[in-house]
């Protein structure tokens, strides 16, 4: 299913330091060695796992390359790698050179106006559906959906849920709605360009929302993957980091159903902050999630006196 994310390989010139590596098979545990020896250590990564990644994507592969492996390397696929190790050295996710990221289990096209999806915010999707299990004919909506991540992995565990995916960006509403076919979930999920609730009608039982949170001030500060890859739109929440909570407080109040929660993702430390937000509109704090490392990621909303 993923090979039809996999994006054309650019090729690039050699480098000055070649890989030693000749064409012809060989056994990938070699090779893979000789690439995570090329590979500059940038703290959150781990060189072996990103070689194996970097040399099934020169070979034309999605998965990844296993060290007992026999390979069959050309001159091109040598040249190409080449150039991934170029880029992966300037801090390129692997997920941007591919055009795609898994996220739940499910793969995801990315493109220049969406998040690269990690894996601290499936516990969004983890929350949604554990608070819309069996109930019927749900209605979501996905503010600033950018790939469609968040509401088509929740769909595709819901199967009577419909929604519709909104975001400023036309790029990032175009790759969602080929993420949504993609997962055969076009039926259930839409996409529209838009600011916010901008013509959006009615209410919705889910809200589900992953804004700009990163205080302007500490741009510079984060890991160069999501400063130098991530779209600036995407990222930047105003100098204290609360601009679009602000924005979309009057928004929940108005669009989200008597008995619906929204579940959101916040930034380190925002949940006092967005609580009292949310608290000035009538929309109360019902409980709070960790993500993968312990931080609290995920709060969960409805509407005072549900």
């Amino acid at each position: 299913m993923r090979h039809a994310l996999l994006k054309q390989i650019p090729q690039a010139k050699m480098t000055d330091q070649a890989l030693i590596v000749l064409p012809g098979q060989q056994n990938a545990a070699h090779v893979l060695d000789r690439i995570a020896s090329q590979l500059l250590p940038n703290g959150y990564d781990d060189p072996r796992r990103d070689a194996r990644y970097l040399l099934a994507f020169a070979m034309g592969r999605d998965d990844a390359v296993l060290p007992h492996e026999d390979i069959q390397l050309n001159n091109d696929q040598i040249t190409c790698l080449e150039g991934l190790i170029q880029r992966r050295n300037k801090g390129e996710p692997i997920s941007r050179m591919r055009g795609w990221r898994e996220f739940y289990g499910l793969a995801f096209a990315i493109n220049e106006a969406t998040l690269d999806p990690r894996a601290d915010s499936e516990v969004v999707v983890d929350t949604v559906r554990d608070y819309a299990e069996g109930k019927p004919d749900l209605r979501m909506v996905d503010f600033g959906t950018g790939s469609g991540c968040l509401i088509i992995a929740a769909a595709a565990h819901l199967p009577t849920a419909t929604g519709i995916g909104v975001d400023i960006q036309q790029a990032a509403v175009t790759i969602a709605a080929q993420n949504a076919v993609h997962h055969g979930l076009d039926n259930r999920i839409t996409f529209q360009h838009g600011s916010w609730d901008e013509g959006l009608m009615g209410v919705f039982d889910v809200i589900i929302s992953n804004p700009p949170y990163i205080p302007a001030g500490d741009l510079d500060t984060l890991m160069n993957e999501v400063k130098d890859f991530d779209p600036l739109a995407a990222l930047d929440g105003g100098n204290d980091g609360l601009d679009a909570w602000r924005a979309l407080a009057p928004i929940f109040a108005k669009r989200l159903a008597k008995d619906g929660v929204a579940v959101v993702e916040i930034g380190f430390g925002q949940e006092d902050a967005v609580t009292a937000i949310m608290a000035h509109k009538g929309i109360i704090l019902k409980e709070q999630r960790c993500d993968l490392s312990g931080v609290i990621r995920c709060l969960v909303f409805n509407k005072q006196g549900s």
